[in-house]
């Protein structure tokens, strides 16, 4: 293998980034492990050693096993001037070891910091995307100034740089091709799997690769402003913000902290003064309840399953941007569609071609792909691909005097025959009613541009072009309407174009002739009917009304605006992962429910019994701490 085809390695601060993450994460749990192996040797051998001993390495367990959560725990208190659970737990074990209860409070270290490392190994799961997507970045580009080449890093690249890229190498930067042409896979970008020809003039994305043909390209955006870099920092973002759910558990934590801690300093004594227990017995029921009463696994209940959902989505193609957008998909009721670009491909295709019976039509077909090829126009080009697909030969037809009518269409000369290609009004707008018996009012009737083509006086063809309804389209709105979501499409087009379209698409609803501002309106009066709604679009003109939308969702291959403005982008474009981004967030809801009633359950459980005098203490640390790992796992099923 060359070594253009090997993958780029990553920079030093990132591999320093994976090393200490990696570290952090194995350290959580070699010292919790460690922890629990000295409380487990300890209980073997405490007949044969000193009670001095015993202490020590119970202390020694202690110290390892409860280092890193008493040094967050502590940090946090005093930043925040707020207690917190690692506190609590600090508290519970030191008071279960001045009873004398050593092994339960290193019991409690041990599962507690058991705990804290499967959350570390939460975080990192999810931000395994991010490292996977970083690894595809390249770390230099090869630039060309003067005439040499100069191998650079990627964080100098500047806009209008000229950039070398081999077949085999990842392109550093978005820019676009100058020179040269190749087979791109651009998998990381879309997930598309089949490779893209492009050649001069189109644009290329950073981390994807040239396969099979070397280009120059003309970078055309700062490094650190890509669409890829923008994925990466949509996942991160994602993950640093909290849903609704954590927030409220965050903040009704210091409280429920400081209520503890009174309610224990009271049963220290009050059993005592009003219901005859011993003074020890106060005491020791006192540090149970301290042990029982925190809320670990209520803090744990949320968190992890969110990261889950999250790097699940996100390794689907799905990128939510904060765990408040994977909580509240779940509820959406109603999603407006824009048409061009989302619920269709964004590009027109021929659909109908009629030739006049007197002229060749492979003839006609090839000239008027070979006029329009001369021409940047959308309906030109797809003239011209409709042309080429339809003919095996390779002639090449001779051009010449080729003229662009803005707006209405192009005139050139082929053999000495004038040819005209485009609206009624630019070829002859009587001769083109007549042509083929009104042919293009059918047409125009189902939507459809028309375009003619006339050689000399006669006019010899008519197309029918019409921007596609995506494959993905019709069972991605059958799936939503099966989970009873209703379907509105917004569009600036016409009211034929938007009725043919909703029709075939399946939409329940649509509103024609929307302008930007409108279509924020409509997005307003669909949220006081249906409470939660959310909008799909791709461009400039939807970000407002996606603004406006309990949860805008962005097309991946949209405006940047609208991947900005966006709380959740379909990095696929498949709007069928719309349906189980809901499910995904219906399930998150469902196990986040789950745990908080259960972790609720199991503390009211172990307060009442310890009060009735039915729970000691090994109990206790084993029904609290074994209650927090349990929600923890519960959240890990949905990364699968």
């Amino acid at each position: 293998m060359t070594d253009t085809l090997k993958q780029p390695k990553l920079s030093k601060t990132l591999q320093e980034v994976k090393l200490f993450s990696n570290l952090s994460q194995h350290k959580e749990l070699i010292a919790a492990l460690f922890s629990g192996f000295l409380i487990l040797f300890t209980w073997i051998i405490g007949d044969h050693i000193s009670h001095t001993l015993w202490v020590i390495l119970h202390l020694t367990a202690f110290v390892i096993g409860g280092y890193a959560k008493a040094k967050e725990g502590i940090t946090e208190t005093i930043a925040n001037k707020e207690l917190n659970v690692e506190m609590l737990m600090i508290f519970a074990a030191i008071g279960a070891a001045a009873i004398g209860y050593w092994t339960e409070g290193a019991i409690l270290i041990f599962i507690f910091a058991l705990s804290g490392a499967l959350e570390t190994y939460t975080m990192n799961r999810s931000n395994k995307e991010i490292s996977a997507l970083m690894n595809l970045q390249p770390e230099e580009a090869l630039v060309i100034k003067d005439g040499l080449e100069t191998v650079t890093p990627v964080s100098d690249l500047n806009i209008g740089d000229i950039v070398l890229v081999r077949a085999g190498e990842r392109i550093p930067a978005d820019g676009s091709i100058i020179k040269g042409s190749t087979v791109i896979d651009e998998s990381a970008i879309t997930g598309e799997s089949i490779p893209v020809g492009k050649a001069g003039s189109e644009d290329v994305f950073a981390g994807t690769v040239a396969l099979d043909g070397t280009i120059t390209v003309k970078i055309t955006t700062q490094p650190n402003e890509t669409l890829f870099q923008k994925i990466i920092q949509m996942v991160q973002s994602a993950q640093e913000e909290k849903s609704p759910s954590q927030l409220f558990i965050e903040k009704f934590e210091g409280t429920y902290v400081k209520v503890v801690l009174a309610v224990v300093a009271i049963m220290m004594f009050l059993p005592y003064l009003l219901f005859g227990w011993s003074f020890s017995e106060s005491i020791y029921r006192a540090m149970i309840l301290l042990v029982v009463a925190s809320p670990c696994a209520l803090v744990a209940s949320i968190m992890p399953a969110t990261l889950s959902a999250i790097s699940n989505s996100a390794k689907s193609g799905v990128l939510f941007k904060g765990g408040v957008h994977a909580e509240n998909l779940s509820h959406i009721k109603a999603i407006a569609f824009d048409k061009t670009g989302t619920l269709t491909n964004g590009l027109p295709v021929v659909t109908d071609a009629y030739f006049h019976s007197n002229f060749n039509s492979n003839e006609i077909l090839e000239i008027a792909g070979a006029i329009e090829k001369e021409s940047t126009h959308p309906l030109a080009r797809a003239i011209t691909a409709y042309s080429e697909s339809q003919l095996n030969n390779t002639s090449r037809i001779n051009v010449s005097d080729m003229k662009n009518v803005s707006g209405n269409g192009v005139s050139a000369f082929v053999n000495n025959s004038k040819w005209e290609i485009g609206k009624p009004d630019f070829v002859g707008k009587e001769g083109a009613a007549e042509f083929q018996n009104g042919v293009s009012e059918q047409l125009a009737a189902k939507g459809k541009t028309v375009v003619f083509v006339k050689k000399d006086n006669q006019i010899v063809a008519v197309f029918a072009l019409k921007d596609t309804v995506r494959k993905v389209t019709k069972k991605a709105i059958q799936l939503l309407r099966k989970q009873n979501i209703h379907t509105v499409m917004l569009t600036g087009d016409n009211e034929v174009t938007a009725k043919a379209v909703a029709e075939e698409a399946g939409i329940d609803d649509y509103i024609a002739n929307c302008l930007p501002e409108e279509k924020v309106q409509h997005v307003k009066e669909l949220r006081k009917t249906y409470k939660n709604v959310a909008m799909v679009g791709d461009g400039i003109n939807d970000a407002p009304a996606l603004a406006s939308a309990n949860a805008g969702i962005a097309m991946g291959e949209g405006t940047d605006v609208a991947l900005e403005t966006a709380d959740i982008v379909l990095m696929k474009n498949d709007l069928s992962k719309i349906t189980d981004a809901i499910a995904l967030s219906g399930r998150m809801n469902k196990i986040v429910k789950q745990n908080v009633i259960f972790s609720l359950s199991v503390i009211t459980i172990l307060i009442l019994t310890n009060f009735f005098q039915l729970l000691d203490m090994p109990l206790g640390v084993i029904g609290h701490e074994g209650s927090t790992i349990l929600v923890i796992l519960n959240g890990l099923r949905l990364l699968r």
